[in-house]
């Protein structure tokens, strides 16, 4: 008589037991592609971005030179703004650049871009309104310091041709910073008018086909239409705007040097003296991280404020 034995079945092949797809395969290889590419950029930002961030906060808790190791010192920076009428004053000055810098950069845009819109789209047009945004803030600078010059400037020039006595435009206390945000308005309003241009180029023609329809004036249009549904994109525009304006220093150097009787030194300008003319790093770093923090603060501000995710545009 002969044994047998009962052998188990074969199991079938289930689905976990299959080798992984071509598709996941390939996203799996997408994916280590891509880390490749990324990694250098991502290098940079944590060089150059992440880790002078940590050790610019590390610092401002502490009294450093060149000359010396950092010695902690706790919130003696912080105590030490609060008494520094240096500090308020460059704030001041920088709060009055912003707010002149924006609202006259807005409002000139904006005006730019709807001429564009409703006059001309051609690609030439927007070049030449882009061009002064391609010129480097410290030629622009120079330009207009050359231009703007109390005795040779061709401007006072031409003053003096209508009869209108020349004018002190970096000289003199009351037109130091309009006469900054003047040129940074022109060299930025290009690149702002186009942001706004596309802006418009996402409203549907329908909308102003209905409102025609209903006798809405061009004036009424532009305030009960175009900027409500433009409001996303001025929201992005205020905000890099704004911070922008925070860090103006460039133009600031080139002509003023923070004169005349600090009528220009913005906190950006003031940082910079602090930390490279007199080394005091430490608190240079503090008045940098309150920066910051300010930046941070007011952009939330204004995107909560100004509704920055939501659209009119049913």
């Amino acid at each position: 008589m002969t044994a047998t034995t009962n052998a188990p079945p074969a199991r079938k092949r289930s689905h976990g037991d299959r080798a992984a797809p071509p598709a996941k395969r390939r996203s799996l290889g997408d994916l280590k592609v891509a880390m490749i590419f990324i990694a250098p950029a991502t290098l940079g930002f944590v060089v150059f971005y992440i880790w002078p961030t940590l050790r610019g906060a590390y610092l401002s808790f502490t009294e450093y030179s060149l000359l010396s190791a950092p010695k902690f010192n706790g919130l003696d920076n912080y105590h030490r703004m609060i008494h520094d009428s240096f500090f308020w004053n460059a704030l001041g000055v920088t709060v009055e650049y912003v707010v002149i810098n924006i609202g006259l950069q807005t409002v000139l845009a904006v005006g730019i871009a709807m001429l564009m819109y409703r006059l001309t789209k051609s690609i030439t047009v927007r070049a030449i309104i882009l061009a002064p945004y391609l010129v480097a803030n410290v030629v622009v600078a120079l330009v207009w310091y050359w231009m703007l010059d109390f005795q040779v400037g061709i401007v006072n020039t031409f003053l003096g041709w209508v009869g209108i006595d020349p004018v002190a435009f970096f000289g003199d206390s009351h037109w130091a910073i309009p006469t900054v945000a003047g040129i940074n308005v022109w060299r930025h309003m290009g690149y702002t008018a186009l942001l706004v241009f596309a802006g418009l180029q996402t409203i549907p023609a329908y909308v102003y086909e209905a409102a025609e329809v209903d006798g809405s004036t061009e004036w009424k249009t532009f305030w009960r239409i175009t900027l409500p549904l433009l409001r996303p994109v001025l929201v992005m525009v205020l905000v890099v705007t704004m911070i922008g304006s925070f860090q103006i220093f460039d133009t600031v150097a080139v002509t003023t040097q923070g004169g005349p009787i600090n009528a220009t030194r913005v906190i950006y300008y003031y940082i910079y003296e602090r930390a490279f003319t007199r080394f005091d790093f430490g608190y240079a770093s503090a008045m940098a991280l309150v920066l910051f923090a300010i930046l941070a603060v007011v952009s939330l501000v204004q995107l909560r404020l100004l509704r920055a995710r939501e659209s009119d545009l049913a």
